[in-house]
C-alpha cells in the first residue's frame, strides 16, 4: 500500500502524488570473496541500509527525488568503507581526487565536480553546482572555491585517508616499481569502487547520483566516467542510471545515457538495456563493472559482470533489501505505476 502525503500552505491543501517512491543504491562493482571478511559484510549491510533508510525518509515526507539520492550518497560518503569521500584511494602521489555528479531527469538539469581534495561530500557541491551556477561541471580549486562561497562544508585532506586505502596504493607502488605488468582482473580492480543512487519520488520524478575516488595509483588527473553526464550518471523521463566499474570504457560508450536511450527508443526493458550495455557491449571492448537502472515505470534492474557489487533498494513500505554477491538472494521491484 502507498501513503499518499499532504500538506496545507497558504490554506490549500497539495497532494504529493499517488507514485509509490522507490530508491535504489550501489556501493561499487569489484567486490571479491577473497577480500572480504564477515565484520566487512556486515559493516557494508549496515551502511547500505542507513542510506537506503536516509534516502526513503525524503521520499516519504514527499520530497523529490533529488533529495533521496544526496541523502543515500551522503550516507556512503561519510562511511570509510566506500571508495567515495572518506576511504576515498589514493593517487601515485599520494592524495585524495573527488568526483561526483549528481542529475535531474525531470529538468535534464545537472552538476558535477571532479579533483576536488577538501570537500567532504562531493555530491553536495555537485548539487550546488547544478542548482546555484549556469554551469555543469567545475573542477580541483575553481570547483574549491566554489564550495567555500556555496558554503558547502571543506575538510583537512587528512580526513579522506584511511589505511586500508594507504596500503593498497603502497603495493600498487611496489609493482609499479618492480615492472609488473597486471593480469586483466587486477588491473580492473584498480578503477572499481564507486557509490550511486536512483530514485523516483511520489510525482514519478528520475534523478541519478554518483560519487567516486577514483583508481588506485591514478595519475596526471585522470577522472573516469563518475563526474561525466550520460557516462556514469544520466536520468530524463523514463529512465535514471548510475554506474561503477572501469571508467574509460563507460566514457567511450556513454554507457548511462545508451541505456536510457534504449528504453526509450528500442523500448527496450531496464533488464534489457543494462545487460546489452554492462554485460555485453563494455565487458566484449575489455572492461567490466555494473550500474542500477531505474526506470519510470518502477523497473529496477542491477546488472554486473565481476564476483559482487554493494547494493540495494527500498520501496513505498521503507523495508530496505540489501545484497553483496552475485549469488545473494535479492528479488527486485517490478514496474508500479
Amino acid at each position: 500500500m502507498f501513503e499518499t502525503i499532504t500538506d496545507v500552505r497558504g490554506g490549500k491543501l497539495y497532494l504529493h502524488g499517488g507514485v509509490p517512491p522507490l530508491l535504489v543504491i550501489h556501493g561499487g562493482a569489484g567486490v571479491e570473496r577473497a577480500q572480504m571478511t564477515p565484520q566487512i559484510e556486515a559493516q557494508a549491510r549496515v551502511a547500505l541500509e542507513l542510506a537506503l533508510r536516509n534516502g526513503h525518509a525524503r521520499l516519504k515526507a514527499g520530497k523529490p527525488a533529488l533529495e533521496a539520492v544526496t541523502a543515500a550518497i551522503t550516507v556512503l560518503e561519510d562511511d570509510p568503507l566506500f571508495n567515495a569521500g572518506r576511504g576515498a584511494v589514493f593517487t601515485h602521489d599520494g592524495r585524495n581526487e573527488l568526483d561526483a555528479s549528481i542529475m535531474d531527469g525531470s529538468t535534464l538539469a545537472a552538476g558535477a565536480v571532479a579533483g576536488v581534495h577538501r570537500v567532504r561530500n562531493p555530491v553536495l557541491l555537485a548539487r550546488a553546482v547544478m542548482e546555484h551556477s549556469p554551469h555543469v561541471m567545475m573542477v580541483g580549486s575553481g570547483a574549491e572555491q566554489f564550495a567555500a562561497e556555496q558554503g558547502i562544508k571543506l575538510v583537512d585532506p587528512a580526513y579522506f585517508r584511511t589505511e586500508k586505502r594507504w596500503q593498497d596504493l603502497q603495493k600498487a607502488l611496489k609493482e609499479y616499481a618492480a615492472g609488473e605488468k597486471l593480469g586483466t582482473r587486477l588491473a580492473a580492480l584498480k578503477h572499481f569502487g564507486t557509490v550511486g543512487a536512483v530514485a523516483r519520488d511520489s510525482e514519478g520524478r528520475l534523478a541519478a547520483a554518483t560519487s567516486t575516488g577514483g583508481m588506485t595509483d591514478k595519475r596526471y588527473g585522470r577522472v573516469g566516467d563518475s563526474p561525466i553526464i550520460g557516462a556514469g550518471t544520466y536520468a530524463n523521463a523514463a529512465c535514471a542510471v548510475s554506474g561503477t566499474g572501469w571508467g574509460e570504457y563507460y566514457i567511450r560508450v556513454s554507457a548511462a545515457r545508451e541505456i536510457c536511450l534504449r528504453m526509450t527508443e528500442l523500448n527496450e526493458s531496464a533488464e534489457q538495456a543494462g545487460k546489452a550495455v554492462i554485460n555485453e557491449e563494455i565487458p566484449q571492448m575489455g572492461g567490466d563493472g555494473g550500474a542500477i537502472i531505474l526506470g519510470a515505470d518502477g523497473s529496477v534492474s542491477m546488472p554486473f559482470n565481476t564476483e559482487g557489487m554493494y547494493r540495494g533498494w527500498i520501496g513505498a513500505d521503507g523495508v530496505p533489501h540489501v545484497a553483496i554477491y552475485s549469488g545473494d538472494p535479492l528479488a527486485l521491484p517490478g514496474p508500479s505505476r
